[in-house]
């Protein structure tokens, strides 16, 4: 299969440039972190948020994959905040 095409969402752009984060690196998250959350009702691709880490750093990426195109749309990109998630940033503090 040829490599996978990646689609970056305006805000994506936007919010990778405010928290010094590069296509390189939410590549590779997207490539090896965990899906922790799915959204199966989105459209028009079902999307996950994806939890992986970079220098140390949590991060959060929201993506849908258009697999028919062998594209991933990059929907949003954050470090999750620890007032809000759970130490493992896996889930949100009840």
């Amino acid at each position: 299969m040829s490599d996978r095409i990646y689609i970056y969402a305006r805000h994506a752009v936007f919010r990778m440039a405010e928290r010094n984060f590069d296509r390189a690196m939410v590549e590779s998250v997207v490539k090896a972190g965990e899906t922790i959350r799915e959204y199966t009702d989105d459209r028009p691709f079902p999307s996950r948020l994806i939890l992986g880490w970079v220098d140390n750093r949590p991060l959060h990426i929201v993506a849908a994959d258009n697999d028919a195109a062998n594209e991933t749309i990059i929907i949003t990109v954050y470090e999750p905040d620890p007032n809000i998630w759970n130490d493992d940033f896996r889930s949100k503090r009840t």
